[in-house]
C-alpha cells in the first residue's frame, strides 16, 4: 500500500501547478539561442571596466579577441592582449576570465573582459564584440533572466538580487541579501512540501479509500498538515506590509502646531536645506516631500502645514493638506515648543492628535507616533521636569543638535517595528506579488475546509500548491517576468 501511496506523492509532486501550468526555469530567456554582450560596470571613466558575454558563442568570441591564444583555464583570470579581430589592432591589455556552461551565473557559457576603464577602450571592446558573428548587445536584465530561465535563481531569488542593486539603506541592502540566499524561496518550497504530503494522503483515499490495507487517519493527517500551513501563511500576512514598506520606503510625517520647529527638524534630519525656515507662522503651506535614509531605513519624510485655523484660503488648504496625510502615515513625528507647552495651540494639539494616536499605537495596522519637544535650548537651566501629564516624549535641539542621537535611536526602533527586522525572524514579503499568491494559498486551504467532496477537497490543495509555484516561478507569465527583469539594468 505505502508503495502507491510513494507513487501518488511523485506524481501530484510533478503533476500541473494551478494556477500555474509551468515551472520557471522551463521558460525560455529572449532571444536565448544568440550569444550576448554587454558592459557590466558603471558607465563613465573608472580604474577597471567589466563587459561580459553570455550564450554558446562566448568561447569564439574570447578567441577572436585574444588570438591566436587558447581559452584560458576555467574561472582563472589571464591578462592577454586583446586586438579588433577585424583590423588585428591592439584595444587593451586586460584580464580575461573564461565560464564554462553550466557553472557559470547564467548557466551558459560566459567570459568576461576585465578592460582599463576609458572611454575609448570599453567602446572599441565593444565594437570589437558586436562584429563577432552570433553575438548582440544584451538587453536589460538579459543575464539574470537567462540565470532565472536555466534554473541558477528562483524567481524571488531574482527580485532580491533586484532590490540589492537598488538598496540604498543599510536595512535594505540586509533585506535583499536575504532574499537572495534564497529564504523566502525555500520557506515557500517547505509549505509546497507540506502541501504535496496533504494531497498525497488526500489521493490515497480517493484511490485507496475501499482498500481494508489502507491505514487509518490518513485524513486527518492532511488535516493536521493543512491547520499548520495555515497558521505559518497567517503569520506572515499579519506582518501588515512592512516588507514592501522596507523595500519602497516607510511614509513619516512631520506635524505639529506653528513654529514648533517642524521645518528645522525635517532640515535636521534630511542634512540639507528641504524647508524653508522662519519665525513667521504658517510659512510652510504645502506639503514637502524628500526620501532620505533615516537611522539606516528607507523613509519619504513629509513637512506639513502648522495645524491651527488658517487665517487665508491658501493656508486652509495646506492644513487640509496636512491632515490628509496625517492619514497615510506610518510614523507620526509630534512636534511641539517645549519652552511653550502652556499655549492653546499646544494644548489643542495633544488632545486631538497625539493622545489619540498614541492611544491607537497597539494596535498592529495603527500609526506610530513620537513626541518630540524641540527648542530645549529655551528652557532655563536646571529647569523642573516637564508636565509629568505629557506622554513619552524626546527632548531635542534643532539649533544645537542636543538630543538627536536620542531622536534617531528612537526611529530606529519605530522603523524597525514599522518596517521589519531585516537580520532576523522569518523572510519578509517585499512584494506585492508576494502577498497576493500567499492569500491566494489561505483562500484555497479555506476551500479545503469548506469542501464537502473528497475529490473537490484535493482540488483546493492543487491550486494552493499552484499559488506557492507561482511566488518563486512566476507561473510561466511573460508578462510578470518582463515586469520585474525590466527594473534591471543592461548587463546584469
Amino acid at each position: 500500500m505505502w508503495r502507491g501511496l510513494c507513487t501518488l506523492a511523485a506524481r501530484v509532486a510533478r503533476g500541473p501547478c494551478r494556477p500555474c501550468t509551468r515551472q520557471g526555469s522551463s521558460a525560455p530567456a529572449p532571444g536565448s539561442g544568440a550569444t550576448i554582450f554587454a558592459l557590466s560596470s558603471g558607465q563613465g571613466r573608472c580604474a577597471i571596466a567589466v563587459i561580459r558575454t553570455s550564450g554558446p558563442a562566448s568561447g569564439h568570441a574570447l578567441r577572436s579577441l585574444t588570438a591566436p591564444g587558447d581559452l584560458p583555464p576555467a574561472r582563472r583570470a589571464c591578462l592577454r592582449l586583446l586586438i579588433d579581430p577585424r583590423s588585428g589592432e591592439p584595444l587593451d591589455r586586460a584580464l580575461v576570465l573564461w565560464f564554462p556552461g553550466p557553472q557559470s551565473f547564467t548557466g551558459e557559457d560566459c567570459a568576461e573582459f576585465h578592460v582599463h576603464g576609458g572611454p575609448a577602450v570599453v567602446s572599441g571592446v565593444l565594437q570589437a564584440l558586436g562584429r563577432v558573428p552570433g553575438l548582440r548587445p544584451a538587453e536589460a536584465g538579459e543575464f539574470t533572466r537567462r540565470a532565472f530561465a536555466h534554473g541558477k535563481l528562483s524567481l524571488t531569488e531574482v527580485e532580491g538580487l533586484a532590490d540589492l542593486i537598488h538598496a540604498e539603506t543599510e536595512a535594505q541592502r540586509r533585506q535583499a541579501l536575504r532574499q537572495l540566499d534564497g529564504e523566502l524561496g525555500h520557506l515557500c518550497r517547505g509549505w509546497a512540501e507540506t502541501l504535496t504530503k496533504a494531497l498525497a494522503h488526500m489521493e490515497a483515499y480517493i484511490d485507496f479509500g475501499e482498500d481494508e490495507n489502507l491505514e487509518e487517519g490518513v485524513l486527518e493527517r492532511a488535516d493536521s498538515h493543512v491547520q499548520e500551513l495555515e497558521v505559518a501563511l497567517n503569520t506572515h500576512l499579519r506582518d501588515a506590509r512592512r516588507g514592501q514598506r522596507l523595500r519602497s520606503g516607510a511614509h513619516v510625517v512631520v506635524t505639529g502646531p506653528p513654529n514648533a520647529g517642524k521645518s528645522s527638524l525635517v532640515n535636521l534630519l534630511s542634512q540639507k536645506p528641504v524647508s524653508i525656515v522662519s519665525p513667521e507662522p504658517g510659512t510652510t503651506r504645502d506639503v514637502l516631500e524628500t526620501p532620505l535614509d533615516l537611522a539606516g531605513f528607507p523613509a519619504l519624510l513629509s513637512d506639513t502645514a502648522g495645524l491651527r485655523e488658517g487665517e487665508g484660503p491658501v493656508e486652509q488648504e495646506g492644513v487640509r493638506r496636512a491632515r490628509e496625510r496625517l492619514e497615510q502615515a506610518d510614523l507620526i513625528l509630534a512636534v511641539l515648543d517645549a519652552s511653550d507647552l502652556a499655549s492653546s495651540s499646544s494644548c489643542t494639539f495633544l488632545d486631538t492628535i497625539v493622545i489619540p494616536a498614541i492611544a491607537q499605537s497597539h494596535n498592529v495596522n495603527s500609526q506610530r507616533v513620537l513626541l518630540v519637544l524641540n527648542k530645549s535650548d529655551l528652557l532655563p537651566p536646571g529647569a523642573p521636569d516637564l508636565s509629568p501629564e505629557l506622554p513619552s516624549h524626546l527632548l531635542l535641539s534643532c539649533l544645537t543638535g542636543e538630543g538627536l542621537d536620542g531622536l534617531l535611536e528612537a526611529l530606529r526602533k519605530e522603523l524597525t517595528a514599522v518596517c521589519g527586522d531585516p537580520s532576523a525572524g522569518p523572510p519578509l514579503l517585499t512584494r506585492a506579488r508576494h502577498q497576493h499568491h500567499l492569500q491566494g494559498c489561505l483562500d484555497a486551504l479555506g476551500h479545503y475546509k469548506q469542501a464537502k467532496d473528497v475529490a473537490l477537497a484535493a482540488e483546493a490543495l492543487r491550486i494552493a500548491r499552484g499559488h506557492l509555484a507561482c511566488l518563486t516561478s512566476g507561473g510561466g507569465t511573460e508578462e510578470i517576468l518582463d515586469i520585474i527583469f525590466r527594473d534591471f539594468c543592461v548587463g546584469k
